[in-house]
């Protein structure tokens, strides 16, 4: 894990030392230390929530700018439905597909239009019934990752079909080859993403080694450029290749719905999916066929790189659907192998206490019994997001055990007590003859 990249960054600068993101991170991987915010590398999955409740706007998204566009012969931008949403009054996606080429991009291929060649793999694959049910879906790598990190039973589960924004990046750099003759190096990919676990996803993929993705550039960036330019449009190409099932994507349920299945399920906003992750792992979800999961509250049009609300968004949506067709986009014959993973998802123990399964029993025993000396408040003026994760540091050596302010004012108290009998002692050549040894003054 020392090589994996994140997107999700901290400003120190801007860091105040307050624990709102502590209580929000899914995988603990935040601790304040020295009034400042740090990361945990390796447990972060890039899901964006600390960016989302930090009040001073220290934690930060990386991702790429326009000016790569000037590496490449020909450009093309894979827009995600989610970006469908951001505009008020939109009636027609060619105005935003149209609006890319006149910001320097050669052309435009829909990730929604791949979304509608998943939605149709995953189907066939279903129909088969050899996939473990239930079936999880892989379209969220902020959800795969925290699968792979904390719920390692689940990974058999997880749907091994790329996903959408891979399977436009590849169908989008073939037909590029075959229509301009360039070299498939010479042809940029530019992901216009929603959030930062897609960012990610392209330098860290799942499912294969390589993404097809050159770069990745935000919603928030893209929107004031392409805002302007539709304002004024009124001659837009005929660019959509996508109907109602690849747009719906953007929301949450827009997938599970798109396989026309009765028993599915689809939950949004991390602790929901933590939650439904933990109904599955215990077994309490046996009736239900597909599980789709998204990070983001709302579905993709809740990333924290979109600019806005996002049940605002999906009624755009929602209204914008009755301008399209169901669906454009099938897969004749059998699953392509192009779109099947070829890389299964490993478990990744970042929060074994030790490799030593001997060592990290005691560990776990030391753990438990220190948990009992602590009050169980949870409050985080430790600055670990609750005591459990507080007495897990101390066994590793990360924090002492009087950094809990309750267990310090128990030592001070004990100290007093200690001084309040001292205060009275005499050495046996100052005593008073007969004088009680509580009265040595």
């Amino acid at each position: 894990m020392s090589d994996f990249y994140h997107s999700v960054t901290l400003d120190s600068s801007r860091c105040k030392g307050c624990i709102n993101c502590i209580k929000r991170c899914p995988t603990e991987a935040i601790r304040v230390r020295n009034g400042k915010a740090s990361i945990i590398p390796e447990r972060c999955i890039d899901c964006g929530e600390c960016i989302r409740v930090c009040p001073q706007h220290a934690k930060k998204a990386v991702f790429d700018s326009l000016d790569c566009l000037k590496e490449f012969k020909w450009k093309v931008a894979l827009p995600a439905p989610s970006l469908y949403g951001q505009f008020n009054n939109l009636d027609n996606i060619d105005k935003v597909l149209t609006a890319f080429k006149r910001i320097g991009f050669d052309d435009v291929f829909e990730v929604s239009s791949a979304a509608e060649i998943v939605s149709d793999c995953t189907r066939k694959l279903m129909s088969t019934g050899k996939l473990p049910r239930p079936v999880i879906s892989s379209a969220c790598p902020a959800v795969t990752r925290l699968i792979r990190v904390r719920f390692p039973n689940l990974c058999q589960n997880v749907l091994p079909v790329l996903a959408p924004v891979e399977v436009a990046a590849m169908m989008a750099r073939r037909e590029a080859v075959k229509k301009t003759g360039l070299k498939a190096n010479e042809i940029g990919i530019f992901f216009i993403s929603p959030c930062p676990a897609k960012v990610t996803y392209v330098r860290t993929p799942l499912g294969t080694r390589k993404s097809e993705i050159n770069y990745v550039l935000a919603i928030s960036n893209i929107y004031p450029k392409i805002a302007g330019i539709i304002k004024h449009m009124d001659d837009p190409e005929p660019l959509s290749h996508s109907g109602i099932i690849g747009v719906g994507w953007a929301g949450s349920g827009g997938e599970a719905s798109a396989l026309l299945k009765e028993q599915y399920l689809a939950a949004d906003g991390i602790e929901n999916v933590i939650q439904v992750l933990e109904e599955v792992e215990d077994e309490k979800l046996s009736e239900v066929d597909f599980i789709e999961l998204n990070a983001c509250s709302g579905g993709c049009v809740g990333g924290v790189l979109t600019v806005e609300n996002p049940y605002i968004a999906k009624a755009r949506l929602q209204r914008l659907r009755k301008y399209l067709p169901v669906s454009r986009n099938h897969v004749d014959g059998e699953v392509p192998a192009s779109v099947m993973w070829t890389l299964p998802l490993e478990y990744i123990p970042v929060l074994k206490l030790d490799n030593d399964v001997s060592v990290a029993m005691k560990k776990l025993m030391a753990i438990d019994t220190l948990l009992k000396e602590m009050p169980g408040l949870d409050c985080g003026s430790c600055g670990a997001p609750s005591c459990r994760a507080f007495c897990e540091d101390v066994i590793r050596g990360m924090a002492d055990k009087g950094d809990c302010i309750f267990k310090l004012r128990e030592r001070i108290n004990k100290l007093v007590d200690e001084l309040s009998l001292l205060e009275g002692y005499l050495p046996p050549p100052f005593r008073k003859p007969d004088q009680p040894e509580g009265e040595q003054k």
